[in-house]
């Protein structure tokens, strides 16, 4: 022993060492690297299919964005469409309603028309009436002129009430 260092120990233990750090490698550092080397593939692997996963979702996400649009305005032309043919149906509604209108005011007219006729007719039968008493009163009476006109103005009397 030569002072404070034993080199026969020093030497039996860097021994020792060496052959632990290769059995250690040997048993455990191959296994537990081959181990760290499959979790560091899996977690590269995991990342790269959540980065296609991702490219995927962007891409459905563009193409359903690119359909809503397409429905909207899909949409919108439809409703464009259907106001357009509401309108068409609201004119030719009108139209046939006008035509309608025009038919019963000509059916009108010509009813008035008619009435107004048989008015006259009878009106003219009725003046004719009259003038058929008054000249048969005349006829039986011998009437002066104070008499002629009094039968004369009872005659205008009554023409004016038929009207």
């Amino acid at each position: 022993m030569n002072g404070l260092i034993d080199i026969q120990l020093v030497a039996t233990q860097i021994l020792g060492f060496i052959l632990f750090a290769f059995i250690l490698s040997r048993m455990m550092w191959k296994p537990m690297l081959a181990f760290l080397e499959t979790r560091k593939q899996k977690i590269a692997g995991e990342f790269a299919e959540a980065d296609r996963r991702k490219t995927e979702a962007d891409g459905l996400r563009t193409r359903y964005e690119a359909e809503l649009r397409t429905i909207d305005a899909q949409a919108r032309q439809k409703l464009n469409d259907a106001l357009s043919e509401g309108q068409k149906v609201a004119g030719e509604i009108r139209q046939q309603a006008q035509k309608d209108a025009q038919s019963r005011l000509q059916r009108a007219d010509d009813e008035i028309q008619r009435e107004r006729e048989k008015a006259k007719e009878l009106l003219k039968e009725q003046v004719v009436t009259l003038s058929i008493r008054t000249a048969e009163k005349i006829l039986r009476q011998k009437l002066d002129d104070p008499a002629q006109r009094k039968l004369a103005g009872e005659f205008v009397d009554e023409v004016g009430l038929l009207k």
